[in-house]
């Protein structure tokens, strides 16, 4: 099976494995894990942020950001597609008592002006808007990519209210391979900031978030009290280390295989590809001129030995990974296009 259903089914490499088999651990609850410090480091030197924490996952990271920088009866701002406001059950209402203000967006990107609007004005029987999120790059709308301007603008828009600014980077470094913008451009003055290491990396768990020193401390009290501390955790975090050193080209070849799948299927008939897709390694298009739901779509396509994700009721979204090459592609394309067709012809 192709699997294009997301860049977190990736498996760890032989050399991963075997990186965290030779992995020189120690407790990490009491700073004396020599690997998972050093992760911390080079993360946190990628973003040009003072200090970071391993977490578990970047869902751990996004709420262990919000919990800290806010407090219960405040607001974050961020997109309708994002993974905070629709993926994370809920956790920063029902943990850190936070409400949501989520921007409508044709792509997962709003604009400093939207943002802008959205900050209420200090009221006694309204909300605070405390922090906005911006996540580099989308993900349910299609891996699209910030302009660099435009999230400098919103950071800055964002403390002069009294805002934090925090960047969701899950697949940041994608956003980097496709753009050659430094990971610390576009951190430059956020607050808080984090990578994944499970997706286009390949490892098998675990993110890094990062901010000035003082935020890192108050993280880390989050990640204790979310049950998300660890003890000989070094074993995971040379997944990491290693991912950085061998696995940062391959999202180069991740994002071009999204643009080839992109051009494959562009005259596919009854898929709408939107003007811009693909811009990372994420591709989304609609299957509704079709007249077929995305679910059943998504099982022809399983059918044939490729998985893709039904998203809504119209949304097909592929990701293209390390554990999908050129071939894959070329046949993934085959079988999309030709159940298009074969769908095409039956209304």
């Amino acid at each position: 099976m192709i699997d294009l259903f997301s860049d977190t089914q990736t498996r760890p490499t032989a050399g991963m494995r075997d990186a965290m088999a030779r992995a020189e651990v120690g407790d990490e609850q009491s700073d004396s894990d020599p690997t998972t410090l050093a992760l911390c480091a080079r993360v946190a030197d990628l973003l040009g942020q003072e200090a970071g924490v391993f977490m578990p996952s970047g869902t751990m990271c996004n709420l262990v950001a919000i919990l800290v920088q806010t407090r219960p009866g405040d607001e974050i701002i961020v997109d309708d597609q994002s993974h905070i406001y629709n993926t994370e059950a809920a956790g920063s209402a029902a943990i850190g008592g936070v409400s949501v203000t989520a921007l409508k967006t044709p792509a997962g990107v709003y604009t400093p002006e939207a943002f802008a609007d959205a900050i209420r004005p200090s009221a006694r029987t309204a909300p605070r808007s405390a922090l906005v999120s911006i996540e580099q790059t989308t993900s349910f709308s299609g891996g699209s990519v910030w302009a660099l301007p435009d999230m400098r603008q919103i950071r800055d828009i964002a403390h002069a209210r009294g805002l934090r600014a925090h960047i969701d980077g899950a697949r940041l470094l994608n956003a980097v391979a496709a753009t050659g913008i430094a990971a610390w451009d576009y951190a430059e003055g956020f607050d808080s900031a984090w990578i994944d290491l499970s997706k286009g990396l390949g490892c098998p768990v675990g993110a890094v978030l990062c901010g000035r020193q003082d935020f890192i401390t108050e993280a880390w009290r989050w990640k204790y009290r979310l049950g998300g501390a660890m003890r000989q955790s070094g074993i995971l975090a040379a997944a990491g280390l290693y991912a950085l050193d061998h696995h940062i080209d391959q999202l180069g070849r991740d994002n071009a295989h999204a643009a080839l799948l992109r051009d494959r299927i562009a005259d596919a008939p009854g898929l709408a590809i939107p003007a811009g897709a693909a811009q990372s390694n994420i591709l989304c298009f609609s299957v509704e001129p079709l007249g077929v739901m995305a679910s059943a779509f998504a099982k022809a396509c399983l059918d044939q030995g490729v998985r893709v994700r039904a998203i809504g009721s119209h949304q097909i979204r592929a990701t293209t990974h390390l554990e999908v090459d050129e071939a894959d592609i070329l046949r993934s394309a085959e079988v999309i296009r030709a159940e298009a067709t074969r769908l095409s012809g039956q209304r």
